[in-house]
């Protein structure tokens, strides 16, 4: 595999983004003492920022690998949704598969940071199910998106409710009418709803709360690979790629597993991971890699996004020497 070639192809792809986006906002500062009202520290704060989260930072992903990202959603009709748009527009991602909604609230996450660790996250969100006019709306918005053509589609699940069952249904029948990839980055509330796509993409936990199993990965890889095996049967994907944090990846494509290990990293910070990680498989996937070299190479991302705080997004050329320099 010539790895330089294959991220070149990256610039050609158009994708598209499906799921909940969010606004990630940042309080930085240093922790000098306790407060004396309660026994919590005082952040003296230094700095604040906002940041595109969620399906956002799987676009974010994207375009940072040379790709074009079409993100398609539903967020609020508010001050936190305008502030999006405009981080949107400022990353020059297309914001016209995204439906403002008078009846939702645009999700913020915010944490608070102390020397480079988390001390604390306040989330504001609206986690109901979008309405079927609200889902009529973005359904009419993806079709458009597709009949100008794409090479893929990521669905990007958060549980706020943009994923109904309906939603994936419909998007997952007009994908494979098209024949066009799929790609899920799941959570366990609509974990079978995905039924037919291409490569479905669980961390270890959602494995086994999606499957309500229980076994030690380290101990039983014999327990691992049957419930592998109950999830194709269910939901007849083509690749099942599960991530396993410090174990590393695996795949499995036609019966045939791969596991490959994690890289030693220094690792500050898991979130945004699992962005990182689907934006990179679904790339390498249109792009023609094989079930081994997406698993590689996006085991190599999802560790070098975990060197930095907070949610960051790939640098290309920084993982194309590290895919050259550990795969060659």
């Amino acid at each position: 595999m010539n790895y330089t070639d294959l991220f070149h192809s990256f610039s050609s792809k158009r994708i598209l983004v499906i799921g909940d986006v969010m606004v990630d906002a940042y309080f930085m500062g240093t922790v000098n003492r306790m407060s004396p009202e309660a026994p919590v520290p005082v952040v003296d704060l230094f700095e604040k920022d906002e940041r595109i989260g969620g399906a956002g930072n799987v676009a974010l992903n994207l375009a940072a690998l040379g790709a074009q990202p079409i993100i398609c959603s539903v967020i609020g009709e508010d001050a936190e949704g305008k502030r999006l748009m405009q981080l949107f527009e400022e990353a020059h991602i297309s914001t016209d598969g995204i439906y403002s909604s008078n009846n939702r609230k645009t999700t913020v996450k915010t944490r608070v940071l102390s020397d480079r660790k988390q001390l604390l996250r306040i989330d504001s969100e609206d986690t109901t199910l979008i309405t079927e006019a609200e889902e009529a709306q973005l359904f009419q918005q993806i079709l458009n998106m597709v009949e100008k053509g794409v090479d893929g589609i990521v669905f990007e699940d958060y549980n706020k409710g943009v994923l109904t069952p309906n939603l994936i249904s419909k998007v997952l029948s007009l994908a494979n009418e098209k024949e066009i990839p799929t790609t899920v980055d799941p959570k366990k509330d609509h974990f079978f709803a995905y039924k037919g796509c291409t490569l479905f993409k669980p961390n270890l936990k959602e494995l086994k709360e999606g499957l309500k199993v229980d076994f030690d990965f380290k101990s039983d890889r014999a327990a691992f690979l049957k419930a592998v095996e109950e999830l194709e049967t269910r939901l007849e994907n083509k690749l099942s790629f599960i991530t396993l944090s410090e174990h590393g990846v695996f795949i499995q494509a036609k019966g045939t597993p791969f596991f490959i290990p994690a890289h030693l990293r220094n690792i500050t910070d898991v979130s945004g991971a699992g962005d990182t990680v689907i934006a990179v498989a679904t790339l390498c996937l249109v792009a023609g890699a094989s079930p081994a070299e997406i698993a590689a190479i996006s085991n190599i991302a999802g560790g070098l996004v975990c060197e930095h705080p907070g949610v960051v997004s790939i640098e290309k050329d920084k993982l194309l020497t590290e895919v050259t320099k550990l795969l060659a």
